[in-house]
């Protein structure tokens, strides 16, 4: 691949996941406004940011292959937000007990040329993520162990966070994380950037 390939993201989770593919490439932060736009779908807004943050940097980058990646969460189409503190993460899990939690990520591929031109290819994925009906126990055990102040919907899949559900349903089980990691080696393919 004689093209650079950037990640537009400095979230660690982001990062480790797209070392998995074993292709060369760097990580710069993407500085976007994330908040949602009033009457704003799940699905709406994830695919906006993934956009924008892939725009954001190719713009800055000619030439350069940009990936643009975000994850939102849903219950009954209310975005969940990183809960940042423990109360915030115990409500948050409260109010996921025994319901359907929507993941949605948005992932778009970017390159702007340096004649202008820009190629842009935005795909999404969704997990559904089935709760367990969870005690207030369960809740503060969990929450004393991972503490996942930084991850929506306050859980980690990949650590105890499993423990929390019945069942998970998904295409690209790495769509939890953040990153689909199946939907970007599809999108980098058919750009012929193989893995």
């Amino acid at each position: 691949m004689s093209e650079q390939l950037i990640l537009a993201s400095s979230s660690r989770y982001k990062i480790s996941l797209f070392e998995r593919l074993g292709i060369k490439f760097t990580a710069v932060s993407a500085d976007i406004d994330e908040s949602p736009l009033a009457s704003e779908l799940p699905i709406e807004l994830v695919k906006r940011l993934s956009e924008q943050k892939a725009l954001a940097i190719a713009t800055l980058n000619i030439d350069s292959w940009v990936i643009g990646a975000d994850q939102v969460g849903s219950v009954e189409n209310k975005i969940l937000e990183k809960p940042g503190n423990y109360e915030k993460a115990y409500q948050q899990l409260q109010f996921q007990s025994g319901k359907s939690v929507y993941f949605h990520c948005g992932v778009t591929l970017a390159k702007q040329s340096s004649n202008g031109t820009i190629t842009k290819i935005t795909e999404m994925s969704t997990t559904e993520v089935i709760f367990r009906q969870l005690s207030d126990t369960d809740i503060k055990a969990y929450l004393e162990k991972e503490q996942p102040y930084d991850c929506a919907g306050s859980f980690k899949s990949e650590g105890l966070g499993i423990s929390l559900f019945d069942q998970i349903k998904s295409n690209d089980p790495t769509c939890l994380i953040g990153l689909p990691l199946i939907l970007v080696r599809k999108i980098l393919s058919n750009q012929e950037i193989n893995i």
